[in-house]
């Protein structure tokens, strides 16, 4: 069988581009043999349930889903009546980019817009949305969604999420966390999984696996086990109960296991550091936000845009406050950044 050619060069437009990591791939293999328990009934869905609880030191309900999208707009539905309302960032992925799934699982629950410099809700806007208005007339906020690394490639300090989880807490708000680049925030922050998520008062966590290198699969983990209430049958109705179940619960076994996730996610970092320390030397091109993870926003002349895709680049302009959003992956070299660097020196010039 001719195998089809992959793209000839690593590209910066989406960490999803990037294949999978080889730990993940040595676990797939090793699952890959023999019968198991269909539906999550089997070894190896129950081996990477207890990592996740090992990683975040804590008893907490893990739930295996495909993709991100379902993560997240199951895990609100969970905190909600469809009379209630989810507080996020404006540039947050539950309102910007998941065709309105939040509202369509959750029956028709609103989502409410909060503003914050760099992509960072600011708690202030929390408050006014909260007291905005009481009457039974305006959606009851519900729930506080905070994005983990954010979509801006910023990473809330421990202060700053602590911050928004003592707001949340003093309205009565459940605790959301999009972490589908949370390995990124947590290398970043060099910091305990425990004290940056649950022990801050974090109910629910949708786990990304995708963007740190595994093929398919988030894990969604409520701290908070009295909100998971039949929740797994919000995954089945969804379509989101796999049958071989196996097939994304070993790619956590391999991420989890060996330290894997910190180690890529380590990489794509220093990466994304390096191409800002390249782009800030420049003339003519600026960073638009500060690099904390693997994400890089850059403001540059349109014509050197368009040059670095004739000279074959890919890369995102719609996402975040405009600019280029250069995106470094687990697989992304020292290599790749000096030559795209180079590219953008040439035609800036």
């Amino acid at each position: 069988m001719n195998a089809p050619n992959p793209l000839p060069r690593r590209q910066f437009a989406s960490d999803n581009y990037a294949g999978v990591i080889p730990e993940v791939w040595e676990a797939l293999e090793h699952a890959r043999f023999g019968h198991a328990t269909a539906y999550g009934e089997d070894p190896w869905t129950a081996r990477a349930s207890d990592l996740l609880r090992d990683f975040f030191e804590t008893d907490c309900e893990v739930y295996f889903v495909f993709n991100g999208t379902a993560a997240n707009s199951l895990a609100l539905a969970s905190l909600c009546n469809s009379y209630h309302s989810v507080i996020c960032h404006a540039l947050a992925h539950v309102e910007t980019d998941e065709c309105g799934a939040p509202e369509f699982f959750s029956n028709g629950t609103k989502v409410l817009l909060a503003e914050g410099a760099n992509g960072k809700i600011d708690p202030a806007a929390v408050e006014n949305i909260v007291n905005r208005r009481k009457d039974i007339h305006y959606p009851k906020p519900r729930v506080l969604s905070v994005t983990q690394a954010t979509e801006m490639g910023t990473v809330y300090q421990t202060d700053e999420l602590a911050t928004l989880c003592d707001t949340a807490k003093r309205h009565d708000l459940r605790l959301h966390l999009d972490g589908s680049r949370l390995s990124n925030a947590l290398a970043s922050l060099n910091g305990s999984p425990a004290d940056l998520t649950w022990r801050l008062g974090i109910d629910v966590l949708c786990f990304g696996g995708t963007k740190i290198g595994m093929p398919v699969g988030e894990a969604v983990v409520f701290f908070n086990k009295d909100l998971a209430h039949e929740f797994e049958y919000r995954c089945k109705q969804a379509g989101q109960l796999a049958s071989k179940m196996r097939f994304l619960s070993a790619a956590w076994i391999g991420l989890l296991e060996s330290g894997a996730w910190l180690k890529h996610a380590q990489n794509a970092n220093a990466c994304a550091a390096t191409l800002a320390k390249g782009v800030e030397s420049i003339a003519g091109v600026s960073l638009i936000a500060p690099v904390e993870a693997n994400a890089c926003f850059v403001q540059m002349p349109e014509n050197v845009a368009t040059g670095l895709r004739n000279r074959g680049w890919k890369f995102y302009t719609f996402i975040g406050n405009g600019g280029a959003r250069f995106m470094c992956s687990w697989d992304t070299s020292m290599e790749d950044v000096t030559a795209l660097v180079e590219d953008i020196r040439e035609l800036s010039s």
